[in-house]
């Protein structure tokens, strides 16, 4: 099933749509008058703005309380009224005519409420931990399909421990889980399905998702694991996707996984995963599109939020990129990996990405940007600015020779370009090593800009800074930075550019 729309939240307080009797009324008097308002309104779309939506202001700052699930089947796309289309194409055109960034993703949606609902009660489902409920969600699910072209509906689920194997969502679904409402995963791997791999490959306080990893952990201790472990969440080819408010615990493997995906917000979510256990990462954006991760809390056992795209000549092919993504506010912590990391899967591509207000603290790694030869694909315009680092080993690591490939079917000549890359007012304590850039013989990291840096580091008499095969710019660091990294403005008047145009090199240049 390829998935539409996405996850969206809305609260138990929300505004009602505003009003558009307006275009019927017009309409009521006639054709010729409609035609006139129509020429005139495409001269001055501001007028109908004012009109039809006077409440609009309101509408981007209401932050909505609940999980809606809506995914689309393939070849599927719902009928659209005109009054609905006609509402967008008016609210896109003020955005733009105000100024707004437009390929800002950390814009608040709204979306009407479902006109119907049901709960999970009325499926046979028991909240008792212990009985199986995959068929009551099935059953439900199914029966809220009905209700696709009425609106929706919204499927009620009431606080309680909710045990239950895999099961899909549909289209026009808001799947709402009460205040201590808690969804368990079922351990036995009998109750997931197996799916194919993906063709790129070869902190909340409503309700709880606990995948209860421990039984996959114990098999990839035991060398006895037969199948990939499950994440959480995996969305595939979704739009428009808010997830909100909600506790993800113990998960297999990933938390949240939005693959071939747009449109995501993903805020005001804790993530926790045991550190000692591997590759628990937490949200993991992988060839997707207009991505805002913001207010989180995020512990895991791998990388806390890693970017990724495909993996070698499978993800070249796929050729599908991770790109306007923007991380803010976030607590970042990773026993094994990074706080916040970029690939080694990166093969489609990653770019044009701003990560501000970080706050990473015990960690191996704080900030890590990870390939290696044969991957192909890039990793270019990265604003990384207001970080504070605190127990971390290596506080900024760029390295061209991190992980292994699928199978012997990819080209050592595909070596991946690495540039633009930007670290800002990021300050660390109890840094072991400062930074390490170890770039590609023939595919030199640059340029790397560093402003407003600065680690103390554990140890004066070792060196802070490794660097190979990269070149770049410094200001105001320190520890100071290799000979690498001193370089010139005018060589590298690139850095920074267009992402943060309030960078400190570019008002300084």
């Amino acid at each position: 099933m390829k998935c539409g729309a996405g996850i969206f939240l809305y609260s138990r307080r929300f505004l009602l749509p505003p009003p558009v009797c307006f275009y019927c009324f017009q309409y009521l008097l006639g054709i010729i008058y409609e035609i006139a308002l129509a020429l005139f309104l495409l001269c001055c779309p501001y007028v109908l703005l004012l009109v039809l939506l006077p409440s609009s202001s309101l509408l981007f700052h209401h932050c909505f309380q609940s999980f809606l699930f809506l995914f689309e089947e393939e070849g599927h796309r719902p009928m659209k009224r005109l009054v609905t289309v006609l509402l967008l194409i008016i609210l896109s055109t003020a955005l733009e005519g105000n100024g707004e960034d437009d390929h800002e993703p950390c814009k608040e949606k709204v979306l009407d409420p479902r006109p119907h609902s049901v709960s999970i009660l009325e499926f046979g489902a028991v909240g008792d931990g212990k009985t199986l409920n995959t068929v009551a969600f099935q059953n439900a699910v199914f029966y809220a399909k009905s209700f696709a072209d009425k609106g929706g509906a919204k499927l009620y689920v009431p606080s309680g421990k909710w045990l239950t194997g895999s099961f899909n969502l549909t289209s026009h679904l808001t799947l709402f889980l009460e205040r201590g409402a808690t969804i368990i995963a079922s351990q036995d791997y009998a109750h997931w399905t197996a799916m194919d791999p993906l063709p790129s490959y070869g902190r909340g306080d409503n309700g709880i998702i606990d995948g209860q990893g421990s039984v996959w952990w114990d098999l990839i201790s035991t060398h006895s694991l037969n199948y990939s472990r499950p994440h959480i969440i995996e969305l595939v080819g979704s739009d428009n996707i808010i997830i909100s408010n909600l506790t993800f615990l113990n998960s297999p493997a990933w938390s949240i996984h939005p693959v071939y995906c747009s449109n995501i917000q993903i805020q005001k979510i804790t993530v926790q995963a045991p550190t000692k256990f591997p590759y628990t990462s937490g949200i993991v954006p992988d060839s997707s599109e207009h991505v805002c991760i913001d207010n989180c809390n995020i512990s895991t056992g791998h990388d806390a939020i890693v970017l990724k795209s495909g993996w070698d000549e499978y993800g070249v092919a796929y050729g599908k990129p991770t790109s306007n993504v923007h991380i803010r506010g976030v607590y970042l912590q990773s026993s094994s990996g990074a706080g916040l990391a970029f690939g080694s899967e990166m093969s489609g591509g990653i770019s044009d990405i701003i990560a501000e207000q970080l706050h990473i603290t015990n960690s191996t790694f704080g900030i890590e940007l990870k390939t290696t030869r044969g991957r192909g694909g890039y990793m270019k315009n990265i604003f990384i600015s207001d970080a504070k680092l605190e127990n971390i080993y290596l506080g900024i690591s760029m390295t061209g020779s991190s992980g292994s490939h699928p199978d012997d079917k990819y080209d050592p000549n595909a070596v991946p370009d690495v540039g633009n890359v930007t670290f800002e007012n990021v300050i660390g304590a109890n840094i072991a090593i400062a930074g390490n850039f170890s770039g590609i013989v023939d595919s030199p990291f640059t340029p790397i800009c560093l402003s407003n840096v600065t680690f103390s580091t554990s140890s004066e008499s070792s060196p802070s800074w490794f660097c190979s095969n990269v070149m770049g710019i410094s200001k105001e660091v320190f520890p100071e930075p290799c000979p690498d990294l001193q370089n010139t403005y005018s060589n590298f008047s690139s850095c920074f550019s267009s992402l943060h145009p309030s960078s400190s090199f570019v008002s300084s240049a």
